[in-house]
């Protein structure tokens, strides 16, 4: 029997750099899978839960009414401020324009009324205002038929 023996020399460096190729044309391949793959809508996500639009609220001190205004659109709260807050009752009350800014951020951030953090100068200001506000949400929440 003749056997042919062949003596095959293969280099370290050719092997690593073999290696290293496969793992980049692998990684590549992934990449370009992720960034074509069909992405899921997030309908679910982000369901309708209010009518857009502008809502109000009013909030009564003393002889003063003040109105709260909450805009909305289908599924974020944008924007909440006093619509007729002038010069006489922001001197009269003039702790109503900070409480109201101080709940609001908080309200964008979590587009939620739940765990508010009360303004330690004025609590119950904090506590009508929050109350205003959650009437105002109400009217634009969509209803269930």
């Amino acid at each position: 029997m003749s056997s042919k023996t062949r003596i095959v020399v293969l280099h370290m460096k050719e092997i690593i750099y073999t290696a290293v190729f496969a793992l980049l044309g692998i990684l590549l391949i992934i990449l370009l899978a992720f960034m074509f793959y069909p992405k899921q809508k997030d309908s679910g996500k982000q369901k309708q839960q209010y009518v857009p639009g502008i809502y109000t609220s009013t909030i009564s001190l003393n002889q003063t009414t003040l109105e709260v205004e909450v805009s909305l659109d289908s599924s974020h709260i944008n924007a909440i401020r006093f619509t007729n807050l002038d010069e006489s009752v922001a001197t009269m009350y003039p702790l109503a324009q900070p409480t109201i800014e101080y709940i609001a951020e908080q309200i964008y951030e979590t587009q939620s009324l739940e765990n508010i953090a009360y303004s330690e100068d004025s609590p119950y200001t904090s506590q009508v205002i929050l109350n205003a506000i959650e009437d105002a949400i109400e009217k634009g929440k969509m209803k269930n038929e």
